[in-house]
Parts: structure tokens; sequence; C-alpha cells
């Protein structure tokens, strides 16, 4: 008999279950055996492995040892090491980028506007949506920095005056815009 061959699935060579019975096996090995065999068309080396699948099927301490070799051991979890991804970037971060945002939206949208270039009313239109960009934006970062102090921490208790405070001030704000706007 040769070596085991564990990456070899002998049981679905002999169209067998793994649960089969030796009786089962040796049932399904002859009606394999009468199909394959190279004195009725079937090929020389099918019918190696079907006679080396029956061999070590057939044998109880043959299979089990078959069986024992295809169980793949659990694998222990891995401690993954991984670097923060780049939402991570603090609430610095995420201030710069909004005022960054409102910064560009503004200058473009006062381009547009005061430079009387009509005809790029789509970048008036992007410079808006730039600037409701930047204001999400910093909403996320004064969130981020509520969040980042302590539990008892006396400005992460009044979220609604925080909230009613800075939706006010983008309000205040869009006038403002608004009032430069048409002051022109």
């Amino acid at each position: 008999m040769s070596a085991l061959d564990s990456s070899t699935d002998y049981y679905k060579i002999l169209d067998a279950d793994e649960s089969a019975s030796r009786s089962d096996i040796e049932r399904s090995y002859k009606r394999q055996a009468f199909k394959h065999h190279p004195d009725r068309g079937g090929s020389e080396d099918g019918m190696k492995a079907l006679n080396e699948a029956y061999q070590v099927l057939h044998d109880d301490a043959a299979r089990k040892a078959y069986d024992h070799s295809r169980r793949r051991p659990v694998a222990e979890p891995v401690d993954i090491d991984f670097t923060p991804t780049a939402r991570d970037v603090g609430v610095y971060g995420q201030g710069l980028s909004a005022l960054l945002c409102l910064i560009v939206g503004l200058l473009l949208l006062f381009l547009v506007r005061f430079q009387w270039i009509w005809f790029l009313w789509p970048l008036g239109i992007l410079a808006v949506f730039v600037i409701l960009f930047g204001i999400f934006m910093s909403h996320a970062a004064l969130s981020a920095a509520r969040n980042s102090l302590a539990e008892g921490h006396l400005a992460r208790r009044f979220r609604f005056v925080q909230e009613v405070g800075f939706w006010a001030t983008v309000l205040v704000g869009a006038y403002a815009v608004l009032w430069i706007l048409n002051a022109a």
C-alpha cells in the first residue's frame, strides 16, 4: 500500500459518504470498479486510484488514520497588529479638515460672485456643497471632542446647549455670507 495521502479525497473517489459502513465501502468499490475497469473502457490510473481508496477505507486502522489526518486542527486566534485608519485622525485633524473645507468653499463662492464669472455658476453650486460638507465635518469634530472628554466632565453633560450653539453659529454665519453676497 502506498503512503497515506490526506490531500486525496478517497470518499469522493469511491462515491461514498464519510459515515459509510465497511460493507457500504465495499459495495461502492465494486460499483465503481465495474464502471471504471480498464477492460470496460476506464483508465488504468483511475483504477489504481480506486484500488488505493478501497485499501485505505476498507481497513479500519488505515481509515481511522486517514480520517484523523484529514481533520484540520483548529487554529489559534492570531493577534493582528494594525495602525489606525485614516479616519482616526483625531479631533484636531477633523477640525482642520472642516476649516479647510469652509475656507475653500467660501473662496470659490466669493470668486464666482465678485468676479462676475456667471458662466461658471456650476462652480458656485460646488462651492455651496463644499461649505455644507465643511459644516457637517465641523459638527463631527465637535461631537468627537465632546466624546473624548471624561464621563463626568461639565461640557459633556450639556450636549443640547452645544448643539443649539453650533447650529446658531451656522445660521449666523450663513446670514453673514448672504449679506456679503447681496451687498455687492
